[in-house]
């Protein structure tokens, strides 16, 4: 049972958001002739144990901050529920922190010593989201630090490590990825505007309403698209095949999106993680 509830704390269905950021940065490493195996595998390991970190804080301290209920319309929350002690999660939470800095001191002496102060900002990102003095979970922030912290930070810096370089395709690409992720969270917060609105929670969800929410996910879907389709058209215009499904798929969760409630949404969330994913996969086998 323990083990369960630490699987469900880790959010599997999530992870999906912090890989493909670094698969479509492999992909232009690929493309490109500046791929490095160990410091892409590196970059992997980094981002998953960043996002599991993230997810572990937000359990703890949105429990401590008393923003999570028994009985809530998202997936069970073992901190909230009595199934894990605060204190265990607050351990882990900084384990798995000290765990990626581990990972990232690995790629110190490929990209240089600029990387750790660019390490330790995105560990406090990790923490920011649900706690210190202005969490931005709660302040209709979530979005806006998934595109940074998901999209335009992971992407830019696997390829930079990689190509010790920058480049203006992989740039957009990272907005692209961050507007993907973003749309995980839109999900998420969508299905939470009851549970959010009772506890004073401000997410963008709360803000804007929920007619707003799927049509905001759509927009996200179309805008990320765009962004790529110079990248995707590059080997052919057989390609663009993908970005067409990928925005058709959107519109039709955002149409039952705006049919459904509650727990009734908890599919589209894995099933949104898993688009952005399988986009990304498929965008790394085109570039290969």
């Amino acid at each position: 049972m323990k083990i369960k509830c630490w699987i469900e704390a880790v959010r599997l269905r999530t992870l999906p958001v912090s890989v493909s950021g670094v698969l479509v940065a492999m992909a232009y490493s690929l493309d490109n002739g500046t791929f490095v195996p160990w410091v892409a595998f590196a970059c992997l390991v980094f981002a998953i144990l960043c996002q599991t970190a993230s997810n572990f804080a937000n359990e703890y301290y949105d429990y401590r901050a008393g923003r999570d209920k028994a009985g809530r319309e998202g997936p069970r929350r073992g901190v909230t529920e009595g199934d894990i002690s605060p204190r265990a999660m607050k351990t882990a939470t900084f384990v798995t922190l000290a765990l990626a800095a581990a990972a990232g001191l690995l790629m110190v002496s490929r990209g240089g010593w600029w990387l750790i102060p660019a390490g330790a900002a995105i560990g406090l990102g990790a923490l920011s989201y649900s706690t210190g003095p202005y969490p931005l979970s709660t302040h209709a922030l979530g979005e806006v630090a998934v595109f940074v912290f998901f999209g335009i930070v992971p992407v830019n810096l696997t390829y930079y490590v990689q190509a010790l370089s920058w480049s203006a395709p992989v740039l957009l690409a990272s907005a692209s990825i961050g507007l993907m992720g973003a749309n995980v969270l839109i999900v998420n917060n969508y299905r939470d505007i009851p549970d959010d609105r009772q506890v004073g929670k401000n997410t963008l969800a709360t803000v804007m309403g929920a007619k707003a929410m799927p049509v905001l996910y759509f927009i996200n879907s179309v805008v990320a698209a765009a962004l790529m389709l110079t990248s995707w058209t590059a080997h052919g215009l057989a390609w663009i095949a993908v970005p067409v499904v990928y925005v058709a798929v959107a519109a039709l969760i955002a149409v039952r999106m705006s049919r459904l409630s509650g727990k009734a949404l908890n599919p589209f969330l894995g099933i949104t993680a898993m688009s952005m994913f399988v986009y990304s996969l498929l965008f790394l086998i085109y570039a290969a």
